[in-house]
């Protein structure tokens, strides 16, 4: 059986994201991560979660809101929501990147962009310099 005929049904993203939501440990939790101002109101910040995810209310949660809760799950290996949105955008279904093969690659590309920087760096330099200058630089 392949991985995505396991994963459960999604209506639409609301239903994803609260599935995300569930895994996470309920509205309450989830929503006092995403509302920290709210940690004396936990009832409210489940609320406010439940209405940013009812199609029939007009709360929405920012795209920023929803790459937290997408990052929350796949820290706890819940990776169904993320799966949802692969599908529905029309994307193969990839396994998430093992955090140290993510940073071996970030590390790598840090360096590719920093020898990039100095290379660019001494051509401006080169480009700036008085023609004279250069001249003594050499005798």
């Amino acid at each position: 059986m392949s991985e995505s005929a396991a994963l459960p049904f999604f209506a639409d993203w609301n239903d994803a994201l609260t599935a995300v939501v569930h895994a996470l440990g309920g509205f309450k939790r989830a929503g006092l991560e995403l509302r920290p101002e709210l940690q004396t109101k936990h009832e409210a910040a489940a609320q406010w979660l439940r209405d940013c995810l009812n199609a029939e209310k007009r709360d929405r949660l920012s795209p920023d809101q929803v790459l937290y809760l997408l990052r929350r799950a796949r820290e706890i290996n819940f990776h169904a929501a993320k799966y949802w949105f692969d599908s529905e955008l029309g994307y193969q279904q990839g396994p998430p990147i093992a955090p140290r093969d993510e940073l071996a690659t970030l590390l790598h590309r840090q360096e590719q962009l920093l020898a990039e920087f100095r290379h660019q760096a001494d051509r401006i330099e080169r480009l700036t310099r008085p023609p004279l200058q250069s001249l003594k630089s050499v005798a």
